[in-house]
């Protein structure tokens, strides 16, 4: 099963404020990528992964950010890492 959009689980107990503090610690950019992800791409990061990388390679892509590709990519994988370990979607709090 594909990491389709779904609403995650209430975080663990304990887990609430801890992501409450990385959302309040987001940069705009990355924020723009929550927001994008769930606009775009059907809240999945792995489909707006694949459309970055598909730009970088020249590929037809939808994803269109100008001139920070790698930086979107490194951001896109801190905050997926964020969700996976507390089982959380980083939406709900923006």
């Amino acid at each position: 099963m594909g990491e389709s959009k779904r609403r995650k689980s209430a975080p663990a107990a304990g887990a609430e404020e801890q992501c409450k503090e990385f959302v309040a610690s987001l940069s705009e950019e990355e924020i723009m990528l929550l927001r994008l992800r769930d606009e775009l791409y059907d809240g999945r990061w792995d489909a707006m992964l694949a459309d970055l990388n598909d730009r970088l390679q020249g590929k037809p892509y939808v994803f269109k950010l100008a001139h920070r590709i790698q930086d979107d990519i490194e951001r896109i994988e801190r905050l997926n890492r964020f969700e996976r370990q507390y089982n959380v979607d980083l939406a709900r709090y923006i």
